[in-house]
C-alpha cells in the first residue's frame, strides 16, 4: 500500500506561523487606536504648554514680556504662535516669525471622533516634516473658549515614529512569547496525538489483519480520546471482516474444487431416479417425483453455488402460485408434521402469492428447517412443539409470519442474524440459511425481520403483491 508524505509545511510549522500572524494582527488592531490616541494626547500637551505660556504673558505688566522670555516660552511649547478666545474676543498672545511654508493644515481637536483620529494619525507618517499645522482645542481646567497654536508637524512625526517603533518591538516580543506558549501547548495537546493517530493508521494499513498493529488508546477523555477509541473499534471490526472474507475466499476455492464431482454424483442419482419412475409400484410412483424434484433442485443449487460469492442472487422469475402448495411441498420434504412437532397453518384456501417459486421455496425451507432443528435439539418430551405459518394481505403487501415454540434466539445472536457465518441461531450453524433468505427477499423488494416474542422464534416476511416497489412493513 503506498505511503503518503506531507508536502510543504508540517502541521506544527503551520501552527507556529498562524499563531505569529494572528498575534501580529491583534497588535495591529490595537496599534491603530493607540497612534490616534497618542497624536491627540501629544497635541493636547502642546495646547497645555501654549496655555501656560499665555498665562505667563497675561500675568506680566501690560501683557508684555521680554523678548528673551517670549522666545523661551514659544520654544518650550514648540509653537510659532499662541492665540486665545474668551467670550467674543480673540487675542494673539505670543507670536514669532512664521516661515513661508504654504497654507497650514487645520485640525480641531474638539470635533474629531474615533475614526478621524486614526485616519489623521496615519496621515502624519506620510506627511512632510516641514508642513505647518494649526491646532485648535480647549485646554483642561480653563475658562477660555479655545486656544489656537501654529506649529511644525516635524516634532509630532518624530515622536510618533518613535512610538510606533516601540510598539512594533513590543508586539514582536509578545508575538514570539505567545506563539511559543501556544505552539508548545497545542503541539502537546493536538499535534503529537494527531501524529500518533496518523502513524498508527499508516502502520495498520500495511497489514490490517495483524492484531498488534491496532492503536493503543491513551485513556484521554476528550475528543482525541474519543477518536482513539473509535479508531480502535473500526480497526477491530475491519480485522474481523478481512479474516472473514479470507475464510469465505478459501471456502469458495474449496467449493469450486468439489463442484464438478458433486454435480457428477447428482447426475448419477438423477439417472437412477429416472429408472425408478419406470417401476410399477404405487409407493415408488408416489415418492419418485419428489426425489426427482429434490435432485433437480440440488443440481441447480450446486451450479449456482459459486455465484454466492461472485454476484447477487439472480433476478426473480415471478409468477402467481398457491402459497398452500409451496408450504405443503416444503413440509413434505422436511417430513413434517411428526409426533413431536405440530404444524398450524393460517392460510386462506386458494390464496396466491406473486414471486419466484423456487427462490421462495428455498426461503421457507431454510426457515422451517432451522425451526425443526432447534425444536428437536430442545424437546422436553412432555408435549409436542408447534410451528405456525400465517399469511395475510394488507395494502398490497403479503405479511407472512412463521413462529415456533422453541427457546427463541439469544440477544447476542440477533445483532448479525442475517449475515453469513455470523448470524447462526444454533451452535455449529453457519448462518447461511438466514443470509440466503434475506438476500432472496431483498431481490423480491421484500424483507425479513425478527420479531420480539415471549416464547419461541418469530420471523415476519414482507413481500409486495405485484413485485414492484419496496414492502415497507412495520416491525
Amino acid at each position: 500500500m503506498p505511503k503518503f508524505k506531507a508536502k510543504g509545511f508540517s502541521l506544527s510549522e503551520k501552527l507556529l506561523i498562524l499563531t505569529l500572524l494572528f498575534v501580529m494582527l491583534a497588535e495591529v488592531l490595537i496599534f491603530l487606536p493607540s497612534i490616534g490616541n497618542y497624536r491627540k494626547n501629544w497635541l493636547a500637551e502642546r495646547l497645555s504648554a501654549a496655555h501656560i505660556a499665555a498665562l505667563a504673558v497675561e500675568a506680566a505688566p501690560n501683557n508684555k514680556v521680554p523678548e528673551m522670555l517670549r522666545k523661551e516660552l514659544l520654544t518650550r511649547a514648540q509653537v510659532y504662535s499662541v492665540a486665545l478666545k474668551q467670550g467674543e474676543k480673540r487675542q494673539l498672545i505670543l507670536q514669532s516669525p512664521i516661515p513661508n511654508k504654504g497654507m497650514p493644515h487645520f485640525y480641531d481637536l474638539r470635533e474629531q471622533n474615533f475614526f478621524t483620529l486614526i485616519i489623521e494619525a496615519i496621515k502624519v507618517y506620510f506627511a512632510s516634516d516641514k508642513v505647518l499645522i494649526r491646532v485648535v482645542g480647549q485646554p483642561e481646567m480653563s475658562d477660555v473658549e479655545f486656544i489656537e497654536v501654529l506649529m511644525e508637524q516635524g516634532p509630532l512625526k518624530k515622536d510618533m515614529i518613535s512610538f510606533a517603533l516601540n510598539i512594533l518591538g513590543l508586539s514582536i516580543i509578545i508575538s514570539l512569547i505567545t506563539a511559543s506558549l501556544v505552539y508548545i501547548a497545542l503541539n502537546r495537546l493536538l499535534v503529537k496525538p494527531i501524529g500518533k493517530l496518523t502513524h498508527n493508521m499508516m502502520h495498520f494499513s500495511e497489514n490490517p489483519e495483524d492484531p498488534d498493529r491496532k492503536i493503543d488508546p491513551s485513556g484521554r477523555t476528550d475528543e482525541i480520546g474519543t477518536v482513539e477509541n473509535e479508531l480502535l473499534a473500526m480497526q477491530t471490526d475491519l480485522s474481523k471482516m478481512l479474516r472473514q472474507k479470507n475464510r469465505l475466499a478459501n471456502l469458495g476455492t474449496a467449493v469450486s474444487k468439489i463442484n464438478h464431482d458433486l454435480r457428477g454424483m447428482l447426475s448419477t442419482a438423477q439417472l437412477v431416479s429416472d429408472r425408478l419412475s419406470g417401476i410399477d409400484d404405487p409407493t415408488v410412483q408416489r415418492v419418485t417425483p419428489r426425489l426427482m424434484r429434490s435432485i433437480d433442485r440440488a443440481i441447480h443449487l450446486c451450479s449456482d453455488t459459486l455465484q454466492y460469492g461472485k454476484a447477487d442472487e439472480r433476478s426473480p422469475n415471478r409468477s402467481s402460485f398457491l402459497f398452500q402448495d409451496l408450504i405443503n411441498e416444503v413440509l413434505e420434504e422436511q417430513g413434517l408434521p411428526t409426533k413431536d412437532i405440530v404444524i398450524n397453518q393460517d392460510i386462506v384456501k386458494g390464496q396466491q402469492v406473486f414471486g419466484d417459486y423456487e427462490q421462495l421455496y428455498r426461503v421457507f425451507t431454510n426457515l422451517i428447517r432451522n425451526s425443526t432443528q432447534v425444536l428437536e435439539a430442545n424437546k422436553d418430551g412432555q408435549q409436542p412443539d408447534e410451528i405456525s405459518i400465517a399469511l395475510a394481505e394488507k395494502e398490497k403487501v403479503y405479511t407472512i409470519d412463521l413462529k415456533d415454540t422453541g427457546p427463541g434466539l439469544p440477544m447476542e445472536a440477533r445483532d448479525h442474524l442475517f449475515e453469513a457465518f455470523r448470524g447462526s441461531s444454533r451452535k455449529g450453524g453457519t448462518g447461511l440459511g438466514l443470509a440466503i433468505a434475506a438476500e432472496i427477499l431483498q431481490a423480491h423488494n421484500g424483507k425479513i425481520t425478527y420479531m420480539d416474542s415471549d416464547k419461541g422464534a418469530h420471523f415476519r416476511i414482507f413481500l409486495p403483491q405485484n413485485g414492484n416497489g419496496a414492502a415497507n412493513g412495520q416491525e
